[in-house]
C-alpha cells in the first residue's frame, strides 16, 4: 500500500515529465546529413536521438561553450 510520501513523488515525477515535455521545443524540420560547421557526416544514431540536429557532436560542444561565454550587456 502506498503511503502518503510515495504518491506526493509519483506525483511530482508526472508534473516533471509534463515540463520537461513541454519544455522541449517541437523540431518540424529534418535532421541534417552532414555538419553545417564542418561538414562531417552527422551519425544516424545522433539523428535519430535529436530530431532537426544541423550540427556533429563536437561542433555542438564547441558552439554550446561559445554561447556560455559571450559576455551580454
Amino acid at each position: 500500500m502506498a503511503d502518503t510520501i510515495d504518491m506526493a513523488q509519483e506525483r511530482q515525477a508526472l508534473m516533471l515529465e509534463k515540463q520537461i515535455a513541454h519544455a522541449r521545443p517541437a523540431i518540424t524540420q529534418t535532421s541534417a546529413l552532414f555538419c553545417i560547421e564542418c561538414e562531417a557526416a552527422i551519425p544516424t544514431a545522433r539523428r535519430i536521438a535529436i530530431p532537426g540536429v544541423s550540427r556533429c557532436v563536437t561542433c555542438q560542444e564547441i558552439a554550446e561553450a561559445q554561447q556560455r561565454h559571450v559576455i551580454r550587456r
